[in-house]
């Protein structure tokens, strides 16, 4: 929770001026896929990541006043060394569940960071999206 919820929060409490007096500022939160379904034995991360939902979304209202926008990104299984670490057997059911039957690579990932800090985002604000293979359908 300290990590997840609160270094988001205290991340975005040193940056929220200098968003907030930008014509255009970008705040841009990663969370995860686990905060929409969950996911056994980690409820304090799904709570954690769930909660940069509804604090995306509020400061989303306040920024919007002066022409920034607030979103999250909410990515599912990637293939970094923490996920690909995971035992085959597992690893092959994580993916089973997944309907484009591939982990996410990191550039999939940055794209969508990419598209919310630019200018075609500038009427995207208090979003979350998803960039998981499918895995919530």
């Amino acid at each position: 929770m300290d990590v997840n919820l609160g270094g988001m929060f205290n991340c975005t409490q040193v940056f929220y001026d200098d968003i907030w007096n930008a014509e255009e500022g970008r705040l841009i939160n990663i969370s995860s896929v686990v905060g929409k379904q969950g996911n056994f034995g980690q409820a304090n991360y799904a709570a954690a990541k769930s909660g940069m939902f509804g604090f995306t979304r509020t400061i989303a209202l306040e920024f919007a006043q002066g022409g920034s926008t607030a979103n999250c990104v909410a990515p599912g299984f990637t293939a970094t060394d923490m996920v690909t670490s995971v035992p085959d057997h597992v690893l092959d059911r994580i993916i089973a569940e997944i309907p484009l039957e591939r982990l996410a690579e990191v550039e999939d990932i940055a794209a969508v960071v990419r598209f919310l800090a630019s200018e075609d985002s500038s009427y995207v604000t208090g979003e979350v999206i998803d960039v998981n293979g499918g895995m919530d359908l």
